[in-house]
């Protein structure tokens, strides 16, 4: 197999959504580079939004930003954590982008006078990207996932894109199906008649999955392998079980269980280069061994939908607590604390306070941060978190009072966040696409530092996603006063890292940035570990 012919892996949902083909196909890419494959993910969206920027946490989950300012979707997340990679914009796509660049193409003239139609201009134009993404990653497998459930209008057009191209490469092409098996209480009795109408489902669009893992609350019985086998028309041993578990990350250990490497290369013709999952091994050994337990509460506001919690709307943060705390040898313990009405925080061992955006819980989180601060508790603020503790540092101990974010309170007689001279116009203009840093920017920190001590660098990068900075006018105010500006960018202008000294306190921190985005499993993000660090001393 050359670079130039890759092969493809699609991967599909069935029965219901948030099945989790993400870490499915995450999974499958992480057991195929340990065979000595190379591999790439991709992520198709049916939204017709662009890009992830602008849906809602609570519907979509959080929005996961890449090294070149790429706003998607969190699975692109699971494929960097999995896969120890940085990821870019042809990694991902949505319905919205790929009908903008059929009709941009068209308007220039790129179709050379043709009738342009759904069919096959748009299943075509996915198909260029997946290549795309196979080529600038230089993979010999791109797997892609695909959004949804099958059966949905919104995926329809995904995939066709996979039946026309399994016409032309028949043998470069497979298709899995993830899908749900509901335990009945009663009979306590796994179901696969839903499992069979889902891979009916794609018949109906001209596919057969070849593999189908099988989602369950517990392992599959010979019994249904067989009922999912015969009804689907695939082989038995091409019935992966896919139990719930503690980690996903022994998802890669489970797959391989019913040698599921084997059967995708064997299908591929492609011989492995080498047998080798010991990193992932060695994780679970310390995910399944580490008893201690720490409690962090992250106070949020994206959390509620309906009744029930969404821990999606943070998973990168949750992810990276698990990671830090994990490489310690502790087990996290995580609790979501609604910002619109948390109480007594002394029960944590931590708190941090992430991202987000408006005024809704604002006031809910100011207060957590001072008591945090008051009552030393380990604190990590992250990106509007950052800007909230420079806010309430400002108000209690600056005396500023009333000090703001300009995005709040524009009237603000300390507007301590502030939005930049250059952008204000933009945004007086509703043009606010251009308004916000997104993507990775370098930091430059100060020697003697936490995060100087946390990083063991002077110089780093990481990935942003806001418009308001710390307002320069009241730097020097705050400094004098005990805030200390650990990381800035190379011209000092703007200030990426906030800290209080550890005489004053053992663990205060906030960054502009997010580097909850570029934590993995097998090497946990600096400051996340200096966070637990702190915890586990106290």
């Amino acid at each position: 197999m050359t670079k130039q012919t890759p092969k493809y892996i699609f991967v599909v949902g069935g029965v219901m959504s948030g099945v989790g083909k993400g870490v499915a196909a995450a999974s499958i890419g992480k057991i195929l580079q340990s065979r000595g494959i190379e591999v790439t993910g991709v992520k198709i969206d049916p939204y017709v939004n662009v890009d992830a920027g602008t849906m809602n946490p609570t519907e979509h989950g959080e929005v996961f930003v890449l090294d070149d300012g790429t706003e998607c979707d969190q699975d692109l997340g699971n494929y960097e954590r999995f896969l120890n990679k940085n990821l870019s914009g042809a990694n991902y796509m949505t319905t919205g982008s790929i009908y903008l660049s059929v009709i941009e193409r068209e308007r220039s003239l790129g179709y050379k006078g043709k009738c342009v139609e759904v069919v096959p201009h748009i299943p075509l134009e996915v198909i260029d990207r997946i290549n795309k993404a196979a080529k600038d990653n230089k993979a010999e497998i791109v797997i892609t996932e695909i959004g949804g459930t099958v059966g949905e209008y919104q995926n329809v057009l995904f995939l066709e894109a996979v039946r026309m191209l399994r016409l032309k490469k028949r043998e470069d092409v497979l298709l899995v199906l993830v899908s749900y098996l509901p335990l009945r209480g009663k009979d306590n009795e796994l179901k696969t008649k839903p499992t069979q109408y889902a891979a009916r489902t794609l018949n109906s669009a001209g596919l057969q999955p070849d593999i189908v893992i099988a989602r369950a609350a517990v392992p599959l019985d010979a019994k249904r392998k067989d009922k999912i086998a015969i009804n689907c028309g695939i082989d038995r041993r091409d019935v992966v079980s896919a139990p719930d578990i503690e980690s996903v990350y022994d998802v890669p250990i489970n797959f391989e269980k019913d040698h599921i490497s084997d059967r995708i290369l064997d299908r591929f013709n492609v011989r492995p280069r080498k047998r080798d999952l010991g990193d992932f091994k060695k994780l679970s050994r310390k995910v399944n061994n580490s008893r201690d337990l720490i409690k962090i509460g992250i106070v949020g506001k994206y959390f509620g939908t309906g009744n029930f919690i969404l821990a999606d709307s943070y998973i990168s943060v949750i992810e990276a607590v698990k990671h830090a705390a994990y490489g310690l040898g502790r087990k996290p313990v995580i609790d979501w604390v609604d910002s619109e009405s948390h109480g007594n925080l002394d029960s944590y061992d931590g708190i941090i306070v992430p991202g987000g955006f408006g005024s809704r819980g604002i006031d809910g989180k100011i207060g957590a941060i001072n008591y945090v601060r008051r009552k030393k508790i380990p604190f990590l603020g992250l990106c509007y978190g950052m800007q909230i503790a420079v806010i309430e540092f400002a108000r209690s101990v600056a005396r500023m009072n009333g000090a703001h974010t300009s995005e709040i309170n524009p009237n603000t007689k300390y507007p301590v966040i502030d939005i930049l001279p250059e952008q204000k116009e933009r945004v007086e203009k509703d043009d606010y696409g251009g308004t916000m840093r997104l993507g990775a920017y370098p930091a430059i920190l100060k020697s003697g530092t936490i995060v100087r001590g946390a990083y063991g660098v002077g110089k780093i990068s990481e990935r942003h996603r806001h418009r308001y900075e710390v307002n320069p006018e009241y730097i020097e105010r705050l400094e004098k006063k005990g805030l200390v500006f650990s990381g800035t960018s190379p011209d000092r202008r703007l200030m990426e890292i906030m800290e209080l000294p550890r005489s004053i306190h053992p663990f205060f921190v906030g960054t502009q940035f997010h580097p909850e985005l570029k934590s993995r499993p097998l090497s946990p993000h600096p400051l996340f570990r200096e966070f637990v660090k702190a915890i586990t001393s106290r």
